[in-house]
């Protein structure tokens, strides 16, 4: 996706619960631009990944240059179009 990308790893274990990792490289900004978009990643992950998530997976968000000055509805819409994908 243009604001992110969304790595997906199965844990195979029997525990069910879905695991987040997000980090944003000294790429994208300086440390105030940086600690903003984990805050915006962050209310993405609790808003998007209880439905369209993979259960029992390790979910990690990578941030893009470009991801900050998204819309935040369009990062949502992006995100759930990236689990969806993983999900088939």
């Amino acid at each position: 996706m243009p604001g992110f990308v969304l790595l997906v790893r199965a844990r195979d274990d029997a525990d069910p619960t879905m695991r987040i990792g997000i980090t944003v490289s000294k790429k994208v900004g300086n440390a105030v631009v940086r600690n903003r978009m984990k805050r915006r990643f962050r209310a993405l992950a609790r808003e998007v990944l209880p439905e369209s998530g993979i259960p029992g997976a390790d979910h990690v968000l990578i941030g893009r240059g470009g991801g900050i000055e998204r819309d935040y509805a369009l990062l949502q819409a992006e995100l759930a179009k990236a689990c969806a994908k993983l999900g088939r």
